[in-house]
C-alpha cells in the first residue's frame, strides 16, 4: 500500500513537472512572438528612413514621439516626419546591426548600431551611431515612442 502511494505521488510529480514545462514553453513562445513583432517594426522603421515615405514615417511614430539626435536636438513626431520626408535628412543606405530587444509587457527597448550613407542637402556623408529606441504597443501596433542617438567614435 505504501509503495502504491509513492508511485502515485511520483506520477503526480512528473505530470506536474511536465505541465509546468509546457506552461513555460508557452510563455517563451509568446515572448518570442512579441520580439518578432518588435523586430518587424524596427525593420519597417529602417526602410522608412531610407525611403522617406511620409505615410510610413507617420505610421511608425507615436504621436508623443521624442526623437533625440546625437547633437542634442530633440524632435517631435511632426518634425521627425518632415525632416525625412522633405529630404533634409536623406539616408541613401541605412544598416542596423547588433540589435538587442528587451521586452517589458507593452514596451520594448531596442538598442542597435546604425551605419548609413547620407546625402543631406546634397552633401554626401557617412553616419555611425549607437541608438536606443523605445517602442510601445498602441492599438495592436508597435510604434516608436522615443529615440536617442550617440555618435560612435
Amino acid at each position: 500500500m505504501m509503495h502504491h502511494r509513492m508511485k502515485t505521488g511520483l506520477k503526480i510529480g512528473v505530470v506536474s513537472f511536465v505541465l509546468a514545462m509546457l506552461l513555460l514553453a508557452q510563455v517563451a513562445i509568446a515572448q518570442t512572438k512579441q520580439e518578432q513583432q518588435v523586430a518587424s517594426a524596427v525593420e519597417h522603421f529602417r526602410l522608412a528612413m531610407v525611403s522617406g515615405n511620409r505615410a510610413d514615417l507617420e505610421q511608425i511614430a507615436s504621436d508623443k514621439l521624442q526623437y533625440g539626435h546625437s547633437g542634442g536636438k530633440v524632435e517631435t513626431k511632426q518634425e521627425f516626419v518632415e525632416t525625412l520626408a522633405s529630404g533634409r535628412s536623406d539616408f541613401v543606405t541605412c544598416d542596423f546591426s547588433e540589435i538587442k530587444i528587451t521586452m517589458s509587457k507593452e514596451v520594448a527597448i531596442v538598442t542597435f548600431k546604425l551605419d548609413a550613407k547620407t546625402n543631406d542637402n546634397n552633401k554626401p556623408g557617412e553616419v555611425h551611431m549607437r541608438l536606443m529606441t523605445t517602442w510601445q504597443k498602441q492599438k495592436g501596433q508597435w510604434v516608436l515612442l522615443a529615440r536617442q542617438a550617440v555618435k560612435v567614435q
